[in-house]
């Protein structure tokens, strides 16, 4: 846990999204037991099945000599049978090796790494923010709309109405003059 290159990956991960879980499966990344390491942590993450949204492998630059593991046959089969997507980030940008070639993904470093996996939390803040300003002035205005819809159906009903007792009140009347006239009462 002391390396350079897991320093910086925690740190631009916990900046840029804190509400990630990183699980450190620790192993030597040089010299002889490094491959047989590596290939016995990938056996434990497979173990957790479909457990991970990434597998991350990383290591800070070094000489061709010093990356040499990650060319080696038993890490470079370790990281295209893992069962969770396996981004790696070995080295600097111009260091390449087969496990990176056989990877689902892979960085240029391991804060590139970083970068790559989660999302930056002030621009998704950001994005939210205007989310919620767009979906606020979109409702206002359906809210709007709905209220001019339903005040102008509400004055045609009113108008409708009106209209309706005119009628009646003027049917009523013309009944009224018709039974007056029909009244036996009436002077002939």
């Amino acid at each position: 846990f002391e390396s350079a290159a897991y320093a910086d990956f925690t740190k631009i991960m916990r900046a840029r999204w804190p509400f990630c879980e990183i699980d450190v499966y620790d192993t030597q990344v040089q010299g002889i037991s490094a491959p047989e390491q590596i290939a016995a942590a990938f056996e434990r993450i497979n173990a957790h099945g479909e457990g991970y949204d990434a597998v991350v492998v990383t290591r800070g630059g070094g000489s061709a000599e010093d990356l040499a593991a990650f060319n080696d046959e038993r890490i470079v089969r370790a990281i295209a049978g893992s069962r969770a997507p396996t981004m790696v980030a070995i080295g600097h940008e111009v260091d390449e090796s087969l496990a990176e070639l056989v990877s689902d993904a892979r960085a240029s470093t391991p804060s590139n790494a970083a970068e790559l996996l989660v999302p930056d939390i002030q621009s998704v803040k950001s994005q939210v923010a205007h989310s919620k300003h767009l979906l606020s002035t979109t409702l206002r205005s359906i809210i709007t709309m709905q209220i001019e819809r339903i005040m102008a159906a509400q004055q045609s009903m009113h108008n409708s109405l009106g209209r309706l007792i005119i009628r009646a009140r003027e049917k009523v009347a013309h009944d009224k003059e018709i039974i007056e006239l029909l009244s036996p009462r009436a002077v002939l």
